[in-house]
Parts: C-alpha cells; structure tokens; sequence
C-alpha cells in the first residue's frame, strides 16, 4: 500500500479571497499613508515657527479628505489624504498638496514596477527613495530629504515593534516557511530572507516572521524558529509546509519536534517537473493539477456501524 503523505488543509472560515493579496493591499496601503504624513510632517515643520497674532501655530492639521481609491497592479487601494488648515489672516493660504497622491490620482504609474520596488527595496533596506520614484517618477517633487528621513524613520519603528509582538494570543495550526532568494544591485551573491506564515484553527493567516539568513541554513532556521517560540509559540504546530530544504526541517525537528511534515505541491510539481523532457512537461503538469484538486483519500478508518451489531432481544 503506496503511503499517502499529503495532509488536506480546507479554509474552515469557506473564504475564497487570496489572503497573500490581501496582505499586499493592506501593506501598500499603510506605505502610501506613511509617505503622505512624512510629506505633512515636513510641511508642518517648515511652518512650525510661524504664529498667529494670539500667539497660536499658523498651520494646524484639520481631518482628512474623502476616502477614495488608487488603482494598483494588485486591485484597489483605499487611501485619505491629510488636510491642514492656515489661520493667518490676509495672506495667502498655506495648503497641503500631496506630491504622492495628487488630487486626481486614480492610476498609479508604473503599476507593474510598484510593488517589487516597495516591498523588496522598503522593507528589505528602507530605501524608499527609489521605491517611491517609481511610483512618482525620478523628479517627484515630494521626494525631500526630510520626508525619506521621516518615513525611514516610521517603518524601522513599526518593523522593530512588528519584530518583536507577541504571538501567544492565538493557535497557531499550520505555518508555512520558504526562502525568497533576491539579488539588489551592487551585490555579488542573492540574499536570502526566511519567511514564515502561520494560520490559526480559523483559518486566518498572517507573517509571523521573516529574518535574512545563509543560504537557508539550519542555523539560521533554527534561529527564527527559536524566536517564534520565544515570543509565545510555544505550543508546536500541527502541520507544517515546505519545500525540500534541509535546513528547515532539521531545525523544525528540533524545535518544534511533534509537528507533522508535509512538502510543498507547488515546489514538489517544479522539481517533478524538471526532471522530465519539456516535450512532455504541459501535459504532465495538467495531469499533477489533477491529482493535486481530486478526492482525497481517507487518512482513518471509517468506524463500523453500530447497528450490525447490537444484541437482539
């Protein structure tokens, strides 16, 4: 009897929304927020020594424009725009104007160039100088020193403290890990960064980790694991998913010793893959979608009936 080692995960909250989707919106949508107060906080500083008549500060913030929507390569992102208000009187009014979300930005530009450059540049290496130009175009005028300063300034914080929450709150049941290899410029080898995503018994995921590490050592595994751990994970996980790496599952023995394994179908399908001529590649891959969406075989047992065998009167 062949061994099955394939451990079906159905979705108990029935959604059908990409969640790695999800997170990308969300994640831009807090980037855009972050650039567009660096660029208030950097006009208000410019202001902050200008008073009233009664003494009071000349520039002040005063709520938000309407919500509206920027279309991305990813879908819509929903993004409010700061508003100030100028209480000198008789001049000509100070008003906040968004370099990054221009009053009638509906598109954003280079749309396909965006979100590589903002989530491999900004948070690998914080430099979201050339993130943003992507977005704005090399001359943006909005693009100061002091509003990059500001906004590295904000996402280091937010990371160090993303860093460093606590994880024992929630169940984690399955966590998924991966090395997402990138080469910047400048360098002579590809980085490599761990990353871990876990799910809770209700389905909902999130990035418990990511870390840069050695060429997805079992050191540098055993690190981020430890650190999960340490932050509240302390009850293993029930399953975890990934691909033939070592250096993962050698660490995962280690640290979380009674969590089933089970390898990754989409990196199990590009080696099976790769070892067959590509004449007959499409064709077999059709043929593992198949096996990959079909019934599932029974993990257990089914139970004997019980009315078979009660005891007549």
């Amino acid at each position: 009897m062949t061994k099955f080692t394939i451990t079906p995960l159905p979705d108990p909250s029935g959604s059908s929304r990409d969640p790695l989707t999800e997170v990308l919106r969300s994640g831009a949508r807090r980037l855009i927020e972050q650039a567009v107060e660096a660029e208030l906080a950097a006009l208000l500083a410019s202001h902050a020594d200008d008073k009233t008549e009664d003494g009071r500060s000349r520039l002040v913030r005063h709520g938000y424009l309407p919500e509206r929507e920027v279309m991305t390569g990813i879908g819509p992102v929903p993004v409010k725009v700061p508003r100030v208000r100028d209480r000198a009187a008789g001049t000509e009014k100070v008003r906040f104007t968004s370099s990054i979300l221009p009053p009638y930005l509906r598109k954003a530009k280079s749309v396909e160039e965006l979100l590589p450059w903002l989530y491999l540049k900004g948070i690998s290496s914080g430099d979201f100088q050339e993130a943003l130009a992507a977005l704005l175009g090399p001359n943006a005028a909005g693009l100061s020193s002091t509003t990059i300063s500001r906004l590295k300034a904000a996402w280091w914080d937010e990371y160090d403290r993303w860093q460093r929450r606590d994880l024992g709150a929630r169940r984690i049941v399955y966590i998924w890990a991966d090395g997402v290899y990138f080469q910047p410029r400048m360098a002579e080898e590809k980085q490599c960064v761990l990353v871990v995503i876990g799910a809770d018994e209700w389905g909902r995921k999130e990035v418990l980790g990511l870390t840069d590490g050695y060429r997805e050592s079992t050191q540098s595994w055993r690190e981020l694991l430890i650190d999960l751990k340490r932050r509240g994970l302390t009850r293993a996980p029930e399953l975890a998913i990934g691909d033939g790496a070592l250096g993962f599952w050698a660490a995962l023995r280690e640290v979380f010793g009674s969590t089933r394994e089970q390898r990754c179908w989409v990196h199990k399908t590009g080696n099976v893959l790769n070892a067959m001529p590509k004449s007959v590649q499409p064709k077999a891959k059709g043929h593992l979608h198949d096996i990959r969406a079909g019934p599932r075989p029974r993990l257990t047992p089914t139970p004997p009936s019980t009315s078979s065998s009660r005891p007549t009167a």
